[in-house]
């Protein structure tokens, strides 16, 4: 499977004519969260145990607390000209708000990430969002 995921705060189920009692579809409490989405360009990108070593630090990096839900990815199959699949993991997390996404910024969590994993990127794009 693609993604990983873990909404760490309380979820609400959202009930659609696709889903039903067993196969609830959960999404974060909050309607309107800040999206912090990251793509990672790995030094050595056909290194499987590269990859797994960020996954690793990517899974230690979800328990930073301000971190309503996370999803580890990595580039889909599709081949549209509009699709970028130039990197090798993505790394998507919601926040309640941008106080709480600067908080993360400044987690001990979020520094050590940096700190033991950093060596494996040589580059990262961030494209940060939130709704009106």
């Amino acid at each position: 499977m693609a993604f990983a995921c873990s909404p760490k705060e309380e979820s609400q189920e959202v009930e659609t004519e696709a889903t039903s009692e067993a196969n609830p579809i959960t999404e974060p409490a909050e309607i309107n969260p800040f999206i912090h989405h990251v793509y990672f360009y790995l030094n050595n990108p056909e290194s499987k145990e590269d990859r797994d070593k960020l996954v690793e630090g990517l899974n230690k990096l979800a328990e930073v607390e301000t971190i309503q839900a996370h999803y580890i990815g990595f580039p889909a199959s599709t081949d549209r000209e509009v699709i970028v699949k130039d990197y090798q993991v993505s790394w998507m997390c919601f926040f309640k708000n941008l106080e709480e996404e600067e908080m993360y910024q400044k987690d001990p969590i979020h520094l050590k990430f940096i700190e033991d994993y950093g060596h494996l990127w040589s580059t990262v794009k961030v494209y940060d969002s939130i709704g009106e």
